[in-house]
C-alpha cells in the first residue's frame, strides 16, 4: 500500500512525501526547484532532483509529528496507531508549527 502527501513551504507545494513498501521518500517538486524564492524544507533534506529515500520516516519530518499530550489526544480522538508515523504526520500536521505543512493526497487526487 503506498500512502503519499503534499509537502508544503507556506501555501506552495515543495514536493512530494510518499510510504511503501521500499520505505519513504522525499522529491521536490519539480516547478518548485524553478523557483527564484525556493527554499529547502529543511537542511537535512537540501533542494536537488533526485529524490531522497529512507527506511524510517525522515527525522525531520518526524519531528513535525506533536509529543505528550498533544499526540495522546491525536491517537485517541484518531484511533492513530502511535508507531504509525506516517499516518500520525498526515493527520496532524496540516496546520503545524512553522512553514511546512503536510496534506494527505487521496487516490482520486492523484489522477
Amino acid at each position: 500500500m503506498m500512502r503519499k502527501a503534499e509537502v508544503k513551504i507556506q501555501d506552495t507545494t515543495a514536493g512530494w512525501l510518499t510510504q511503501d513498501e521500499d520505505g519513504y521518500h522525499f522529491e521536490y517538486d519539480v516547478e518548485y526547484l524553478t523557483l527564484p524564492e525556493a527554499v529547502a524544507v529543511s537542511l537535512t533534506l537540501p533542494l536537488q532532483k533526485n529524490p531522497f529515500k529512507s527506511n524510517v520516516l525522515f527525522p525531520f519530518f518526524d519531528g513535525l509529528i506533536p509529543e505528550g499530550w498533544l499526540l495522546d489526544i491525536a491517537e485517541k480522538n484518531w484511533k492513530l496507531n502511535p508507531r504509525d508515523r506516517m499516518g500520525l504526520l498526515m493527520t496532524c500536521c496540516k496546520d503545524c508549527i512553522g512553514a511546512v505543512s503536510i496534506h494527505p493526497v487521496q487516490e482520486e487526487d492523484k489522477l
